[in-house]
């Protein structure tokens, strides 16, 4: 399992990625999920992945060698970020079909082969763009209700995410917000975990990133965050309404 976030601002796009693989009980791996690929001033993509690892490492395999091939299209080819996104989810489809094959590298296992995908960005001559890509090769885009997407393990952190989000919210806020979004989700789900990795791309900047940043389980300011964040959870607990107007008062 994995936990991964892209949130748009009018700033820009922020991704966040956890990096575990696996967590047993005498083994964690990692694994960045975080991929980049840009040229300045013309564009910067962030593909994020979660789900099988064998066909995400190979879809992100088939990009690169399309790219170093200069094959018929390749995603310095593309003309919005939306043909990459349909290009991915080409690739996706194939790699999960080429595993199925009785011929192919899960020959006679029974397990779920599926990915899905965040990828993010801008190109030359248009407006920065959000896709989810699902399994089956569609995908949808973030909205001004939802200014966010998520895959892997979703439901502990998209609380906080429904709070605090909107699209003028500050990309420094929303890098913490993320942030905290991850933690939660560490807290309740050991198969995600460190490093963290969260990156903020400027919008119209064309450039890879304004800010990235990688925090590994002991990081100072990642032991602050969630100390300052359990602190003043317990304190706005301690400051909710008391229930004794509904159930009365104790003798």
């Amino acid at each position: 399992m994995t936990y991964c976030l892209a949130i748009a601002v009018q700033d820009g796009l922020i991704f966040c990625s956890d990096s575990r693989t696996n967590a047993g009980p005498d083994r964690v791996s990692t694994y960045s999920k975080m991929h980049r690929f840009s040229v300045a001033y013309d564009r910067s993509l962030v593909l994020m992945t979660a789900g099988n690892l064998a066909t995400s490492q190979a879809v992100i395999a088939h990009i690169q060698r399309d790219l170093e091939e200069d094959a018929e299209f390749n995603i310095l080819k593309a003309r919005y970020v939306a043909d990459v996104a349909d290009y991915i989810g080409e690739l996706n489809v194939a790699e999960q079909a080429r595993h199925k094959k009785p011929s192919g590298p899960g020959a006679g296992a029974s397990f779920d082969a599926s990915a899905t995908f965040i990828l993010g960005g801008q190109i030359k001559g248009h407006a920065q763009a959000l896709y989810l890509i699902y399994p089956e090769g569609n995908y949808i885009t973030a909205s001004e209700l939802y200014p966010y997407l998520q895959i892997g393990e979703t439901k502990y952190g998209k609380p906080i995410l429904d709070r605090i989000v909107r699209p003028d919210t500050p990309y420094e806020t929303a890098m913490r917000c993320a942030l905290v979004s991850m933690d939660s989700t560490i807290r309740s789900n050991a198969t995600v975990g460190p490093p963290l990795e969260c990156l903020f791309y400027r919008n119209d900047s064309l450039k890879p990133h304004a800010r990235y940043f990688a925090l590994e389980e002991h990081h100072p300011y990642l032991a602050k965050l969630r100390q300052s964040w359990d602190d003043n959870i317990r304190e706005a607990f301690a400051k909710l309404p008391s229930l004794g107007e509904v159930i009365g008062e104790d003798d």
